[in-house]
């Protein structure tokens, strides 16, 4: 009776494992509770022209929400909407080559990583004709690499073709080497301490994301305070109220004070442009100033431009930090993403998500890229589609790769 039990015991254990690990959602996670989104998170709401204007621009915006471990991708083709997901923990910030329709994309959880993105361009003859031709150019995963948890890895950028991200909890810039080295190229002025040696130990400054340039020298990057505090970011009593500034990658010093909790800033027509973050704002460096186009309802966090339309992410205010928005309503804030046209400050269109909660990154990825997720809240079948895709997919990784 005994061996009958023990038998009947490792039949149910072996038939667990054999069942395991099955759905594609979980393994280019790496997560095993992947594929398990909650209907609400996804369900939208629109106002404006918001369908139009993308259908107008041609692209496939890309959307990363932290907190819902969610990347959205968003386009519009002749009239008709399609929407796109993939679940990754915590992620963060977004970098894209247009030309070769290559993503890389931040996983901030402990520890970090990056993952690359690279769209499908062919099958090795597995798939139905309608189904390669809906899997053609999905954005799927390449390769993925990790870094320490204190990296605190925000935004990514590509500088002279390099990539690069906010070593956030350095206080530095640092290239991205996808065998792993992290080694700072960029810091303020103001982490140097005694004899030279920079400040890397702790996250004094919050300096959280990237206007790129041609060059490290020539780009500018954002930060929440402009020296070391007694107070750090993460501490609810962390001053942020007009303590925001812009550093220069030349000189090492600010260039524009006066801004809260600033975010996304970004080089657009010999610009800086930059999110205002804590009073809902986006706007651009004019001398030494902030100079707001528009405010919307909510925390602003993300920006792209394409045209003279700018993609403004929009955010819930997390209730412990509400002293970080003390230009916002916090009640009151939603979640999404705004059309802006960056001329006028007028708001052309927006999508909201009811259920979520925070946005990082925007950014855009042209149409004859496709460049959307494998797996679409309105398809049925979604699972199945992904299980053949990710079977049967190839890119242009090896041919790339050699040039």
């Amino acid at each position: 009776m005994r061996s009958e039990r023990r038998s009947g015991g490792m039949r149910e254990n072996w038939k667990q494992s054999d069942a395991a690990w099955r759905d594609p959602a979980e393994i280019i996670s790496l997560w095993s509770d992947a594929g398990h989104v909650k209907p609400g998170l996804l369900k939208h709401k629109v106002a404006g022209n918001w369908w139009d204007v993308l259908d107008q621009t041609g692209v496939t915006l890309l959307v990363t929400r932290e907190y819902e471990h969610l990347a959205i991708a968003m386009s519009c083709n002749r009239g008709r909407p399609r929407t796109s997901y993939i679940e990754v923990p915590h992620p963060s910030g977004i970098a894209i080559n247009r030309r070769t329709g290559r993503v890389w994309m931040a996983s901030t959880r402990n520890p970090n990583h990056v993952i690359e993105f690279r769209p499908v361009t062919a099958d090795s003859g597995h798939l139905k004709r309608d189904a390669t031709s809906h899997a053609r150019d999905t954005l799927v995963p390449a390769r993925t690499w990790f870094l320490p948890g204190r990296t605190y890895l925000h935004e990514l950028a590509l500088i002279g073709g390099t990539l690069y991200g906010n070593a956030v909890g350095m206080n530095a810039v640092t290239r991205l080497d996808p065998e792993g080295a992290l080694a700072p190229e960029w810091w303020p002025a103001c982490i140097d301490g005694k004899r030279g040696k920079p400040r890397f130990e702790n996250n004094y400054l919050q300096l959280n994301s990237i206007a790129a340039g041609k060059t490290v020298r020539t780009s500018f990057f954002s930060a929440s305070a402009e020296k070391i505090g007694a107070r750090r970011p993460g501490h609810q009593n962390f001053p942020v109220d007009r303590r925001g500034v812009i550093f220069s990658g030349k000189t090492r010093e600010p260039v524009c004070r006066g801004l809260t909790r600033p975010h996304s800033a970004r080089l657009y027509r010999s610009r800086i442009w930059v999110d205002n973050s804590g009073y809902g704002e986006v706007g651009y460096v004019d001398g030494e100033r902030f100079a707001c186009v528009t405010a919307i309802p909510a925390w602003t966090r993300g920006l792209c431009f394409h045209g003279s339309i700018a993609f403004v992410g929009a955010s819930r205010v997390i209730p412990r930090f509400s002293n970080y928005a003390p230009g916002l309503d916090v009640g009151k804030t939603v979640c999404g993403v705004f059309a802006i046209d960056a001329r006028q400050g007028e708001v052309l269109g927006s999508i909201t998500w009811p259920g979520g909660n925070q946005v990082f990154a925007v950014d855009w990825i042209p149409g004859s890229r496709g460049g959307h997720f494998p797996f679409e809240p309105s398809d049925k079948n979604t699972v199945k589609r992904a299980t053949d895709l990710f079977y049967s997919y190839q890119t242009q990784f090896r041919k790339e790769q050699s040039r």
